[in-house]
């Protein structure tokens, strides 16, 4: 485990037991991961209230619900960066049979297709889920009640489709492709869909007006699996957590993750707090953006999170169907680390060389009469203003040919850097953006 300090960890272990004390929750498991590995875990309560007293712990297995989305989207990013799909496809491209058009992949990633929330059927209430066939006839009765991105709108339904097309195109059904593109390949043994009859939390409600938990019952919801299917442990959300932080090529790369975690659109419109990106939720808090999902099923309700910046995650899973928000709680968790114990900076390095053609470009060049610095990092030139916040990463360049680059990060990423240079080979000016870049700062068409 990488280690957390002592007074930090009595402290996240309180902020347990004030959460299930106060949402009279039946048995809470939290855990904190960071640099790539479980830091910390507990549980408080009971995990079977036929055990009284013996709590949940990081292998206890819970019903993660939506979570299983964020499968389900890293699975069609795969896919998309195979060339089986582009994400501006529209969904009849895939299941001819469907008479909704003009859905696409993006628009189903995003929640921001329109349609509508839950397959037809009441099937929440009837508790009768469709298989595939019904799912697909299902969704051609299904009402598309908005109109494509004009606002978020969450839909069970579309994420069980986007399930059917990621078996379609995978030649097998969407649990054995997730199995073998992601479970497989990063160790998650106790990611299942349903519980696989090891150690396992028991799923109760607890009534408003009394302190009898009810039991919950343990439903299949057939096709609808991809959409939340999956049963995890914190153990498994951690790895996922940590994958999601610092992905691995053989799942996916690091430049579709990123992707992913871009907003496609917010769902909070009032105060911005929850934006969503393609498969991933975007939560907000202060000043920092956490990444990961919440679930929601009878007798279960979970919350996974990671500020990738620093590779922390928080994870907390409850066996109750009514519970405090796990999005707060896992945040929280994650908040209290990075704020009393965060991990030491990685220390400096030094370069071994400067590359002959940087040497003229470094130091201060200006454009629109603002500053900016080129140095050199590990032999890649990179530029930043002077006094840019600590949490502000510069801009990378990377060499295409002799005295011209491309921005890979930071600002103006994928714009190109051209250096021109006069006859003693010094460099006079740059354009950076199409925007010029000269040592001494100039009104613009100063310089002409």
């Amino acid at each position: 485990m990488t280690e957390i300090a002592a007074k930090t960890q009595s402290a996240l272990s309180r902020i347990l037991a004030e959460r299930q004390t106060e949402g009279r929750v039946p048995g809470i498991v939290g855990a904190v991961a960071r640099s790539g590995a479980l830091a910390w875990s507990d549980g408080v309560g009971s995990a079977d209230l036929s055990a009284p007293g013996v709590p949940p712990t990081a292998d206890s297995q819970y019903l993660i619900a939506s979570h299983s989305k964020t499968f389900t989207a890293v699975a069609i990013m795969a896919l998309r960066d195979e060339g089986k799909l582009s994400l501006d496809a529209q969904v009849q491209e895939f299941i001819p049979e469907s008479k909704h058009e003009g859905i696409t992949v993006r628009q189903m990633l995003s929640h921001i297709s329109g349609m509508q929330r839950e397959p037809v059927g009441d099937v929440w209430d009837q508790l009768n889920f469709p298989d595939r066939a019904e799912l697909i006839a299902g969704w051609n009765e299904a009402e598309r009640i908005g109109k494509p991105h004009h606002r978020f709108h969450y839909s069970n339904l579309v994420y069980s489709v986007l399930g059917e097309i990621v078996a379609r195109l995978d030649g097998r059904s969407w649990y054995e492709s997730i199995q073998a593109r992601i479970l497989q390949p990063l160790e998650m043994r106790r990611t299942t869909v349903g519980m696989d009859g090891g150690p396992a939390a028991t799923g109760y409600y607890v009534p408003p007006f009394s302190d009898v938990p009810v039991k919950e019952p343990l439903i299949d919801i057939g096709a609808m699996a991809a959409c939340g299917g999956l049963a995890s442990t914190a153990e498994d959300l951690v790895r996922w957590m940590m994958f999601i932080a610092n992905p691995t090529d053989e799942v996916l790369s690091k430049d579709t993750l990123d992707e992913m975690c871009q907003p496609q659109t917010m769902a909070d419109v009032d105060r911005w707090q929850l934006g969503f990106g393609l498969g991933f939720m975007l939560f907000r808090r202060g000043e920092r953006v956490f990444v990961g999902h919440t679930g929601g099923m009878p007798g279960h309700i979970t919350g996974s999170f990671v500020h990738r910046p620093s590779g922390t995650a928080g994870v907390t899973l409850m066996n109750t169907t009514s519970s405090p928000d796990p999005a707060t709680i896992a945040t929280d968790l994650i908040i209290k680390v990075l704020e009393d114990d965060p991990a030491l900076p990685t220390p400096w390095i030094p370069g071994t060389s400067v590359p002959d053609e940087l040497v003229g470009i470094l130091g201060t060049w200006f454009s629109e009469g603002n500053p900016f610095v080129f140095s050199v990092k590990d032999g890649k030139l990179q530029a930043a203003a002077p006094g840019l916040p600590s949490w502000k990463a510069p801009a990378v360049f990377e060499k295409i040919s002799e005295d011209l680059y491309r921005t890979v990060s930071g600002r103006e990423v994928g714009e190109l850097l051209r250096i021109t240079r006069d006859a003693t080979d010094t460099p006079t000016t740059l354009h950076w953006a199409t925007y010029l870049c000269t040592r001494q700062p100039l009104a613009f068409g100063e310089w002409l």
